[in-house]
């Protein structure tokens, strides 16, 4: 994947496909970065502290679409992928994590958020967490910018790994 290869979102498009739109251009980004990497690339660490690398962020990225589309927007009663729980950052311990086994995760956590919105009534439905309402319209707002935020680490791990720069 390139920077051709991601969603071309229209700039004239109702709401709900312009944020379904560019959450799915974020979530082709994060994709983008790890293209290409070895197991042992995916797994390398940023600079302690810190225990953030490519595959911890899309083991993160998955829980994170699993928590807010599935457990908090629709409400269904499923577990945490990997957490034990809600705060706790397991998704980051990659040593003897399986890089398929969180893209797989991670892809079937996307289409089933992609479902979510679609099937989605209206950007005005809510979903409940800790006796707050969220809107879908919020949800996918949030969304967007947690995979922004984490995709400019993205940018920064895959360039201290192979020096490759880009959007």
């Amino acid at each position: 994947m390139d920077d051709q290869d991601r969603t071309d979102v229209s700039p004239v498009a109702d709401e709900r496909a312009t944020l379904a739109g560019f959450l799915q251009f974020q979530r082709e980004t994060l994709a983008m970065k790890c293209t290409g990497l070895t197991t042992e690339q995916l797994r390398q660490r940023s600079v302690p502290p810190s225990a953030m690398s490519l595959l911890g962020l899309v083991r993160h990225m998955a829980e994170v679409e699993r928590v807010w589309l599935r457990i908090r927007l629709s409400g269904e009663d499923i577990a945490y992928r990997w957490k034990r729980r809600p705060g706790d950052d397991v998704d980051f311990e990659i040593d003897d994590a399986d890089p398929g086994e969180a893209f797989e995760a991670w892809d079937q956590e996307c289409a089933r958020s992609r479902d979510i919105v679609h099937a989605a009534e209206s950007l005005d439905i809510t979903g409940r967490h800790r006796d707050q309402d969220y809107s879908l319209r919020w949800v996918l707002t949030h969304m967007i910018e947690e995979y922004a935020r984490h995709n400019g680490h993205a940018d920064l791990l895959r360039e201290r790994i192979d020096g490759a720069t880009g959007e």
